[in-house]
């Protein structure tokens, strides 16, 4: 493993002299321009797995992307490699359906502490709620992104995160309402506590994610990738293409659905992605937005 590898594979040309923000800010952003948040291997037949090594091949060597705990893992290792002071927590993600918190630990975090202040880093929660740069840990302080606003709120022990977002402007009125479409313009995201979590931590979640028929990610294939104007998405057969602007508060959708024959070829121009396994494309009910 190799961090100047990893940083040919996002993109990184800058100077590596201290592990301060605006470095930690470029990496972050590089990252999630770069490597997809996809659940695509548990598609094709393959496991996804915990063991660091396998994630850095695939995502590294073989430039796929991963889920969370794939990418964050990874990103974990870049923090270390590169000298940030780091600690890994597990976060429960808001289930819409339920309108409460999933009971387990499903997504993996990075608290990063610089001059004394900590800061979350998620690289791979996907679509409109992906963070483009770390969040500074203040209660309360609304922190401007290009998707719309985050905000971290603390209740004791816990703290979770919810963003404001614009109205969306759907332009094939065919999809504008399809279940993708989320129309809340402020939405709860995860909730989290800062107790350290290693691997182990995981792997009963990982197993349950990509074998148990209630979870959300053996309902839907989904690839998603961070643009320089918004994201793009792959979810069963569902391409969409969305735009950020602010300006008039709206977020402009392009959607449409994709014939099997047309998916590989999406993968690859879209999201620089070639599975070396045959994708069986999913899309049934499940808690998921764009």
């Amino acid at each position: 493993m190799d961090l100047q590898e990893y940083f040919r594979r996002i993109g990184f040309s800058g100077l590596n002299e201290k592990p301060d923000l605006a470095t930690l800010r470029t990496v972050h952003e590089l990252h999630v321009m770069s490597v997809p948040f996809e659940n695509l291997s548990i598609h094709c037949g393959e496991r996804n797995t915990m063991d660091l090594q396998i994630i850095y091949e695939k995502i590294v060597r073989n430039r796929r992307g991963g889920w969370c705990c794939e990418n964050n893992l990874l990103f974990s290792w870049v923090l270390r490699e590169m000298g940030y002071k780091y600690t890994t927590l597990g976060s429960k993600v808001f289930n819409t359906l339920k309108n409460d918190f999933n009971p387990m630990d499903s997504h993996l975090i990075n608290l990063v502490e610089i001059e004394g202040k900590p800061y979350i880093a998620d690289v791979s929660f996907g679509v409109s709620c992906q963070i483009w740069y770390p969040l500074e840990m203040i209660s309360g302080k609304d922190q401007e992104q290009p998707s719309g606003i985050f905000r971290l709120l603390n209740d004791g022990e816990t703290w979770r995160l919810e963003k404001t977002g614009r109205k969306p402007l759907v332009l094939n009125e065919a999809f504008t309402s399809s279940s993708l479409i989320d129309k809340r313009l402020t939405k709860t995201i995860f909730s989290f506590v800062l107790t350290p979590r290693g691997i182990d931590h995981f792997l009963t979640t990982t197993e349950y994610l990509q074998t148990s028929p209630e979870s959300l990610f053996t309902q839907k294939s989904i690839c998603s990738l961070q643009t320089p104007t918004g994201f793009r998405a792959l979810i069963g057969w569902t391409y969409s293409e969305v735009t950020f602007n602010p300006e008039e508060d709206r977020d402009i959708i392009e959607m449409r659905d994709v014939a099997d024959s047309e998916i590989e070829t999406i993968l690859k121009e879209k999201f620089n992605i070639i599975l070396t396994n045959k994708l069986t494309p999913i899309n049934k009910k499940a808690s998921y937005k764009l």
